[in-house]
């Protein structure tokens, strides 16, 4: 995962991630990464508004968000 980390933080992309929270719950937020470490990576969260620390294992699933052009004629 610390691979797919490294590839979004350095094509700049905003990202959705999937991670385990406590009490065995499931978050999703979305997340832009700006920093990341062997174990702990460091993210700007778009909901809310905030900079916000990691750990690479919590993550399940990490997604980057494409945003579809549409074109008016």
């Amino acid at each position: 995962m610390r691979v797919e980390l490294v590839k979004s933080m350095e094509w700049n992309h905003v990202s959705d991630m999937i991670s385990a929270v406590k009490d065995d719950a499931i978050g999703k937020r979305s997340i832009k990464i700006l920093q990341v470490g062997d174990v702990l990576f460091r993210v700007d969260r778009y909901s809310p508004k905030s900079n916000r620390t990691f750990k690479i294992d919590t993550i399940l699933a990490l997604v980057p968000v494409t945003s579809r052009e549409r074109i008016v004629v």
